[in-house]
């Protein structure tokens, strides 16, 4: 960091100003561009929604693309702007950007806004993840359900705005610590790759008896609560879309409580039971499924459908995360705009059987490797996860400084 202070010392001695980003950009902000909008190809497009799962602080190419005739009527992005989320579910993720760095002019839709400016990209969208700017968001942000910071609210948050060169060494040193963390992710998703396919082996040549689960066991489908129903304390509860973004395999611990005055209007799936997703975005999402170890009873919801059987349950959640599960699954999701699986497709998958201490002995083997490559306590998870706090820390010491004195 001491080229930087040597910069700073010599660009701004004073101090660096700080000023609404108004003042320093023009906010575009988007409008339409449903997911039901993109295409395979076309007119490169960001939706609000994948800058906070699918895209890093820059792009150089766009995941997905409009048609022209529908390009022409959204926000427009052209190289060095920033595009920056309006809407979440979360104030973490509202206000997340990503500086587009392609080469052509893309497009975005509503939730989203484009900043127009002549600083350096980089350093904006570095800054939009400091806890600098954090602060300053959740002062602004409305909603509970929904959280929102408008355009206009946007654009009176207060940037710190040294020399472009102090900004573009401050990208030089935080695109470093990017890179290192890249590297160790990409071996992290290579010893997941090796861990799914062991799995995978593991269970296939686990015997020769095959059998569909309804053979196996009883499916029941939830019964329906909504976030409305959603408490700090109450009803341990599961909810069809928790499956796949808060569990892993196996769980022993609810992360959603629902009002206690429902107990009597809803369907529990009992310790030992599997639960399955029978809604989901994609295909793949569909059909995942979590064993419920707890101690107690959970509330399921009604998308959702417990499979009860004398197996191993987690032997049988493990089994269905498998490509050959997989690959019949897909035969039975529908092909609407929501995927949905129900519990006779379900039922039609098979599962080898092997016997119950051969389960046993599956699961035992798959923990292991299953904690080697996803518990953020040991191994390359939690390396990965210590390099990151160090990255933010860094980050946000860089983004810091001493204010223009007056």
């Amino acid at each position: 960091m001491s080229r930087i202070d040597d910069l700073i010392q010599e660009l701004c001695p004073d101090g660096v100003d700080r000023k609404p980003l108004g003042e320093i950009a023009a906010l575009v902000r988007g409008n339409g561009m449903p997911k039901t909008d993109l295409v395979a190809h076309g007119v490169g497009a960001i939706h609000y929604g994948q800058i906070y799962t699918r895209y890093g602080v820059w792009a150089t190419e766009t995941l997905s693309y409009v048609t022209p005739e529908k390009a022409a009527k959204l926000a427009k992005a052209d190289p060095d702007d920033i595009i920056i989320t309006n809407t979440s579910e979360n104030i973490d993720d509202v206000g997340k950007a990503v500086a587009w760095l392609g080469d052509a002019t893309i497009v975005t839709g509503g939730h989203a806004t484009v900043i127009k400016h002549d600083q350096e990209p980089k350093y904006l969208a570095y800054w939009f993840a400091s806890a600098d700017f954090y602060v300053q968001k959740r002062k602004l942000a409305t909603g509970t359900k929904v959280v929102d910071v408008s355009a206009k609210q946007m654009a009176t948050v207060r940037i710190p705005v040294p020399p472009l060169e102090v900004q573009r060494e401050i990208v030089r040193v935080l695109d470093k610590f990017t890179q290192l963390e890249a590297e160790l992710g990409a071996e992290l998703e290579a010893r997941r790759a090796q861990y799914q396919y062991y799995r995978d082996e593991l269970v296939r040549a686990s015997g020769d008896r095959r059998s569909r689960l309804a053979d196996l066991g009883t499916f029941v489908r939830g019964r329906r609560f909504t976030k409305s129903d959603v408490v700090e304390t109450g009803i341990p509860s599961l909810h069809y879309g928790e499956i796949y973004t808060a569990y892993g395999t196996s769980a022993t611990r609810a992360v959603r409580h629902v009002r206690p005055e429902l107990r009597d209007q809803l369907r529990y799936a009992q310790p030992g039971s599997v639960v399955f997703a029978g809604v989901g975005e994609t295909v793949e999402d569909v059909g995942k499924a979590v064993a419920w170890v707890g101690e107690e009873p959970i509330a399921t919801h009604d998308d959702t459908f417990v499979f009860s059987s004398d197996l191993d349950p987690k032997y049988v959640a493990y089994a269905v995360q498998t490509a050959d599960f997989h690959r019949q699954k897909e035969r039975h999701v529908s092909r609407a705009k929501v995927k949905r699986l129900s519990a006779t497709g379900l039922g039609a998958i098979e599962i080898p059987v092997p016997s119950p201490e051969e389960q046993a002995s599956i699961v035992r083997s798959l923990d292991k490797f299953d904690a080697l490559v996803n518990d953020i306590s040991i191994g390359l998870p939690a390396e990965l996860a210590a390099r990151r706090r160090q990255y933010e820390h860094y980050r946000d010491k860089l983004l810091t400084f001493e204010e223009m004195r007056a």
